[in-house]
């Protein structure tokens, strides 16, 4: 089993969200990747997007530029 590290989550209202976030994360090269929602975060879609926590302001800034819309952004262990 892996050792699980802190990490910046954010959750998504729909999935069509989730993959949009990874489509502009790969094309502006934004660190993260779509992992399923962990069982101590409730959201309203399955996936969320994972990444290093020091990555926040970017992540917010990439989301900002489409105009996605975080459900929740949370600090945990994955």
């Amino acid at each position: 089993m892996r050792e699980k590290k802190m990490m910046l989550v954010v959750t998504f209202h729909t999935t069509a969200d989730a993959m949009a976030m990874e489509k502009v994360c790969k094309r502006d090269q934004v660190p993260g990747r779509l992992i399923p929602v962990p069982r101590a975060i409730s959201a309203g879609c399955g996936l969320a997007w994972s990444a290093p926590p020091e990555n926040e302001e970017q992540i917010c800034q990439a989301m900002a530029r489409v105009g996605l819309e975080p459900e929740e952004l949370h600090r945990c262990l994955v």
